[in-house]
This record gives C-alpha cells, structure tokens and sequence, in this order.
C-alpha cells in the first residue's frame, strides 16, 4: 500500500521551520507532495544542522545533493539537498541559490555522506564548497575540460577517446564529427515513413 505524506503536516513543518529561522528561510512551500524550502547561502549550515537535531524535524539523513543550471539567471545554479527523517516519516528539499563565482560551505561536518555528493556537484557543474576535505573530481577523468550538466556544455562533449593498439596506451583527441551528425529533420517515424497506413486518406478528405 502506497503511504503519501501528509499534506498538512508538511505545511505545518514548514511554518515552523520558517518561524525557528527566520533569517535564512526565504520561502517554504509544498508543491507536488513535497516541502521545499528556499534558503540562503550564508545560513544553511545553521539550517542543515538545525533540520538535523531539531525534535520536530529530526532529518538524520542527507539523501542527496544535487544542482540545476539556469544560465541566464544572474544567480546561475540552485544547489538542491534532499533530506529524510526515518523518524517522522518525511521528506524535505532545500534549495540555495547561487551566482557562478560563488562557493557553498560543505556539509561534511555535519553529514560525512556530503563527501561524494560534493565531489559529484563539483564535477558536473563546478561549484566549488568551502571545508571540504578532498575537493577533485570524482566522474569524469583527470584533466577532463569542463562541467558535462552545464547547459552551455556541448553534447558531443571536447575530446574524444580510444585506444591506440601501436602506442599500447589510451589517446585523446578533440572530437571529430562529419556533419550529417549534427543534422536533424525533427520528422517521427510516422512522418518519415515512405508507405502509407491504413487510413491515412481520410485525412487529405
């Protein structure tokens, strides 16, 4: 059986969230079953760790941490925390938003898991985090060129790779595509088909 949360009760978190933190909660909201809550930048070590010890929160668990790109928004990148409370049964999203020059604290004093997740936001969209311990890459390879879930990243990506049977080593080389690749006649297959279905004649009636 399917247990959905608890509307009213996620609304009544919210409040009290905003009404303990008044100075960093800018917005908390449910939408789509979910509570959601606006922060800024400067207080969400206070925030995490209030959301952490807190009675009436208790969230224990730092899910996940994770960025959405807006280019052209002056502050670029919102950088999203999911958290559970494995003691009251609920979820939260905290969301801070950032400009491109600017840098997050990272929570790994707080949430040892944040580690990782860190390292993965850093890689995929570049945003660096103050204290962390060991801030590299930890997806893409060593002197890999970019952020792949920017929006402004191609595609088809800078380099290419393969393995050299003669050098007996991995090469890299800037990608070369032939430039059928990149056309596209945006038809669906129906609209693409060379036979005619069934029917089809009624709508030329």
């Amino acid at each position: 059986m399917i247990a959905y949360p608890d509307l009213d009760a996620l609304d009544q978190l919210g409040e009290h969230i905003r009404a303990r933190r008044p100075d960093t909660v800018a917005d908390a909201a449910v939408r789509n079953g979910d509570l959601t809550i606006t922060a800024t930048q400067n207080g969400i070590i206070d925030l995490i760790e209030f959301l952490r010890s807190d009675g009436s929160c208790r969230f224990s668990t730092l899910v996940d941490i994770t960025a959405v790109d807006y280019p052209a928004r002056a502050q670029r990148f919102d950088v999203v925390y999911h958290l559970l409370s494995m003691y009251q049964n609920q979820r939260i999203r905290v969301k801070v938003a950032i400009r491109e020059d600017e840098m997050m604290p990272s929570l790994t004093g707080i949430f040892p898991s944040a580690n990782w997740f860190e390292r993965e936001v850093f890689d995929m969209f570049g945003i660096l985090f103050t204290g962390h311990p060991d801030m590299r890459r930890i997806l893409t390879d060593y002197g890999f060129t970019g952020h792949p879930l920017r929006k402004d990243f191609p595609t088809t990506g800078y380099v290419e790779v393969r393995y050299d049977e003669a050098e007996k080593r991995v090469i890299y080389e800037p990608v070369k595509l032939v430039q059928e690749y990149r056309q596209f006649d945006f038809l669906s297959p129906w609209e693409g088909a060379k036979y005619v279905l069934p029917g089809d004649e009624k709508s030329k009636g």
